[in-house]
């Protein structure tokens, strides 16, 4: 009577992996001859790790990751391209998520610019960092309602309490001065506490002309928040005259790499 009142207050504490480990373990006969401290450490153990993959699948959940079967691991290094492994290894260890420091991700169309950043995005998430992937078309919209509507706070919060953001479609499009004004709310409330993964078909050199044409202040006011503590990753390839689109390296639709 007691083993069961103990597993129902379990349940109702919700620690039913505890719970199952425990009625499993009074089942079994072998378990008789450990210890209890063993024993209990086993439960302990067994609650720890569900609670602990449990969380990992909300974060990754909860990112909405374009890519959530991307991988370090599965990166190409052999198809023509110019990247550095030791840094892609070194920033997949999430070093530069703890200091608060960002990274540039930079090439052509099917280089595989999207790929790479949801694979430090997937990372993050195993380190327990919470993380949201975002088209920066898709928030502007989003600020942008949110203003009109006037809770622009609370959707301002969804971009900035993140650890770690990445942004797709980095500056695709020239923005308007309004555009660039919530722009800076978003970079400026994450500098210096946070990191951000940046994902453009431009150079960065490019990047003050697509933020009103280069001639407002808030070019520079965007662009010095981002430019001194970034990582920089520039895909290209060896041969620029017979490169490959990852989507034709890997039979990917139009959609999937960016």
């Amino acid at each position: 009577m007691i083993n069961i009142n103990t597993i129902d207050k379990l349940i109702e504490m919700h620690m039913t992996p505890m719970a199952d480990a425990f009625r499993a373990q009074l089942q079994d006969e072998t378990m008789k001859g450990v210890s209890f401290e063993d024993r209990f450490g086993m439960l302990v153990d067994i609650e720890y790790t569900t609670r602990k993959n449990n969380a990992r699948a909300r974060l990754i959940k909860s990112a909405g990751m374009e890519q959530p079967d991307a991988s370090i691991a599965a990166i190409d290094y052999h198809s023509e391209r110019k990247l550095n492994r030791d840094l892609i290894n070194r920033l997949a260890t999430c070093e530069y998520i703890r200091q608060n420091r960002n990274i540039f991700i930079t090439g052509a169309t099917g280089s595989g610019k999207t790929y790479m950043a949801c694979a430090f995005g997937m990372e993050a998430c195993k380190q327990y960092y919470s993380t949201k992937f975002i088209r920066l078309p898709d928030m502007l919209m989003d600020l942008q309602a949110a203003k009109d509507a006037g809770n622009l706070q609370d959707t301002l919060n969804k971009y900035t309490k993140p650890v770690l953001l990445i942004i797709d479609e980095w500056l695709l499009l020239k923005l308007t001065e309004q555009e660039a004004r919530l722009l800076l709310e978003v970079i400026h409330k994450r500098r210096k506490k946070s990191s951000t993964i940046f994902c453009s078909q431009w150079a960065e050199n490019d990047w003050y002309d697509q933020i009103c044409g280069g001639e407002s202040t808030l070019a520079d006011a965007i662009m010095d928040r981002i430019s001194y503590d970034s990582y920089k990753i520039n895909i290209e390839y060896i041969d620029k005259n017979n490169d490959r689109s990852m989507r034709e390296v890997y039979g990917m639709s139009q959609d999937e790499v960016l």
